[in-house]
């Protein structure tokens, strides 16, 4: 199976190069890096250039401008499948994520499940070593619908619902991670990184992406079940997720309404209260 690696970058080229990196440990150079860069600054564009010398088998996509996280991943993977045919799977995702030296016969050791998942979400682990998969097993509760709704309606309600959710963690979290250890089909995976297989290109071209940023988690296991399908979580398939390092490049208020245009999205498809 040969699989390829395609990842967003905005003003964080020292992710780029550490992910790139952890690649080559294991890699050899066999496998093909993807990055697509959404209109970073004019320095963050010449680390990328730098890296782009420095590896053969690194392509660098630059963007005119900051298309989203989806949108940019299919930049890539448009662009991988294009140009290099023989790979099959793509591991998608953030660039401020490491994998180990045993990633690949981690994937070539699941091939029964990549045959039969188009997406398999893999163990996602903080840099501080909180499990972040399977994000989400089962859908949301109703309840927890409402406070979404209410969190989007205004800013101030959304700041006042974030430490609220601080302060009562150790009752209201889902705690879905606590199951890290069990493989299963999962309603959402995190969205950090995803492996799309070759099951997945024999249904789509590409992620399905309503959005600019926010509920990229959502609109893929809707793609998934208007197919018939579900995510596949698989313990044995492990990284480390350094976190958030784009999206908190962005302030606080931005990223809200990001999240609250793709909230509209997605009440078109789950009805709230």
């Amino acid at each position: 199976m040969k699989i390829g690696f395609v990842f967003t970058n905005y003003n964080n080229a020292k992710f780029t190069k550490d992910a790139i990196d952890s690649i080559q440990a294991f890699n050899n150079g066999l496998f093909r890096i993807v990055v697509v860069d959404n209109d970073s600054d004019h320095e963050d564009i010449e680390e990328l250039n730098v890296i782009n010398d420095k590896y053969e088998n690194v392509d660098i996509v630059f963007s005119k401008e900051n298309i989203g996280y989806f949108n940019g991943l299919n930049l890539g993977i448009n662009y991988l499948r294009k140009n290099h045919l023989d790979i099959n799977c793509i591991v998608a995702g953030n660039n401020d994520v490491l994998f180990p030296k045993n990633f690949y016969e981690a994937i070539q050791e699941n091939k029964n499940i990549l045959s039969k998942y188009p997406v398999i979400s893999p163990n996602i682990i903080t840099a501080d070593g909180f499990h972040q998969n399977p994000h989400v097993i089962e859908k949301i509760s109703i309840i927890r619908e409402f406070v979404y709704d209410v969190y989007h309606f205004n800013y101030v309600f959304a700041k006042i619902i974030i430490k609220l959710a601080e302060l009562t963690k150790s009752f209201t979290d889902r705690n879905d991670e606590a199951q890290h250890e069990v493989a299963q089909e999962i309603y959402q995976g995190y969205g950090a990184c995803y492996i799309l297989t070759p099951k997945f290109f024999e249904l789509f071209n590409e992620l399905w992406s309503p959005t600019f940023l926010m509920y990229e988690e959502f609109f893929l296991s809707k793609q998934l079940s208007d197919k018939g399908y579900k995510i596949f979580y698989e313990p044995s398939i492990k990284l480390t997720h350094l976190m958030h390092a784009t999206t908190d490049k962005l302030p606080g208020k931005l990223k809200w309404k990001f999240s609250k245009e793709a909230h509209k999205e997605y009440r078109k498809y789950i009805k709230g209260i």
